[in-house]
C-alpha cells in the first residue's frame, strides 16, 4: 500500500465500479455512497487477494486454485457482512438465500479469474534476469550479444556472438568454463557450439556438421555424435 503507482490503480477500479454500478448497486446508493462502498471492498478485497496469493505455493495451476479459493471464503463473507451493515441487507428468506448463492459463486469466479492474472504476473515478475555468461566481458562492447560457438586457432579462441567475433588468447578448456549459464556443447576437441544457435545438422562421414545460426559449419568429431544425437540435434 506504500507505492503510489497501486494506490492510484486501486482507486481508478473503484471509481470505474461507482462509475459502471454493478451489482445493482447503483439502483440502491447514491454516487458518493456507492463511491465509499466500491473502495472500501476494493481495497479489503485487494488485501485479502494479496496475502493468499502470496501464501500458496506449487506448481502454477494449484496456486490459482488454491489463491483463488481462499480470496473468495475471505472475501465472499465481506461482502455479505458489509451489505449487512451498511444496506441492512441479510439474506433470511429463501429467495434472498438464492440469491446469496448466487453472488457468492460471482465473487468467487472473479476471484479465481483475478488469482490467476496475479499468478502469472507474480511469476513473470520473479524470473530472475539473464545473466551474460562471464566470456563476453572479454569482448568489445559492440560485439557482446547472445554466445554462438567457440573455435581454436593456435593459441587463440574465436569468440563468435550475433553481434561479431574476437579473437582472445586463452584455452577452450577456460572459454567454455565462462560460458556458464549458456546451454552448450564441446563439440570437437577444438569446437564448442551453444545449443540455441545450432540451425541444422547432418552426418558426414563418422562425424558430423552443424549449421549454425552465424559464422562457418562446426564439425562434431566421432566420439561427440552421441552428445549432439542426445541433445536432439540429430534423430535417433
Amino acid at each position: 500500500m506504500s507505492q503510489p503507482v497501486l494506490l492510484v490503480a486501486l482507486a481508478g477500479v473503484a471509481l470505474i465500479l461507482t462509475i459502471v454500478a454493478p451489482f445493482g448497486t447503483g439502483e440502491i446508493m447514491r454516487a458518493l455512497p456507492r463511491l465509499a462502498y466500491w473502495a472500501f471492498v476494493v481495497i479489503a478485497s485487494y488485501s485479502i487477494g494479496f496475502a493468499a496469493n502470496a501464501s500458496v505455493t506449487g506448481g502454477l495451476a494449484r496456486r490459482i486454485a488454491l489463491a483463488g479459493a481462499l480470496t473468495s471464503l475471505g472475501v465472499v463473507p465481506l461482502v455479505f457482512l458489509l451489505n449487512g451493515l451498511a444496506l441492512g441487507h441479510w439474506p433470511v428468506g429463501a429467495g434472498d438465500v438464492a440469491g446469496a448463492l448466487v453472488l457468492a459463486g460471482n465473487i468467487s469466479v472473479i476471484c479465481l479469474v483475478l488469482a490467476g492474472i496475479f499468478q502469472v504476473a507474480y511469476s513473470e515478475a520473479e524470473t530472475p534476469p539473464e545473466t551474460p555468461p562471464d566470456l563476453l566481458d572479454r569482448l568489445p562492447i559492440a560485439k557482446r550479444g547472445p554466445l554462438v560457438s567457440l573455435s581454436v586457432e593456435d593459441h587463440y579462441v574465436r569468440i563468435r556472438t550475433l553481434k561479431g567475433e574476437e579473437m582472445v588468447l586463452m584455452r577452450l578448456a577456460d572459454a567454455v568454463r565462462e560460458t556458464r549459464g549458456v546451454p552448450g556443447l564441446q563439440v570437437h576437441r577444438s569446437h564448442w557450439v551453444a545449443l540455441g544457435q545450432v540451425r541444422g545438422a547432418a552426418r558426414r562421414g563418422d562425424g558430423a556438421v552443424l549449421t549454425m545460426s552465424t559464422g562457418p559449419e562446426i564439425p562434431v568429431s566421432r566420439a561427440n555424435v552421441a552428445a549432439i544425437r542426445e541433445a536432439g540435434l540429430l534423430p535417433r
